[in-house]
């Protein structure tokens, strides 16, 4: 399933497993957020209720993109000012695309020592 989502003021066509760069968003590496404003959505040439979709994604990563040379010059002035700009943004990874309410992400269990023991002579009695 794909959709389309707005976010940062341009428009991304994702599906589960992608990666996009977006402007900044708030959140650390490894948080789990909803993007909210599904524009359209559809599996193969059906579409489906854009409303009911829900796109949930992971931050990779918050990044600088490449650096933007700024230079100005006026002929027969003296005049050249130069600078340079790195915008801030997020490298999210599309979890799930999907109607109804995203899954939220569970945290493994940590076995007890008896647990790992267990398990371990279990394993060596095989």
């Amino acid at each position: 399933m794909f959709a389309v989502v707005r976010t940062g003021g341009k428009q991304y066509r994702v599906a589960a497993g992608d990666k996009i760069a977006v402007e900044k968003l708030a959140g650390e590496a490894g948080d789990t957020i909803t993007l909210g404003d599904v524009l359209l959505a559809g599996e193969g040439e059906t579409l489906a209720d854009a409303a009911k979709v829900t796109v949930s994604a992971e931050i990779i990563a918050q990044a600088k993109s490449e650096k933007v040379i700024v230079f100005k010059k006026r002929r027969r002035h003296n005049y050249r000012r130069k600078n340079g700009h790195r915008q801030q943004m997020t490298l999210l990874r599309i979890t799930a695309v999907g109607e109804g309410k995203p899954a939220a992400k569970k945290a493994a269990a940590k076995k007890t020592k008896t647990e790992a023991q267990a398990a371990e002579a279990a394993a060596s009695a095989e």
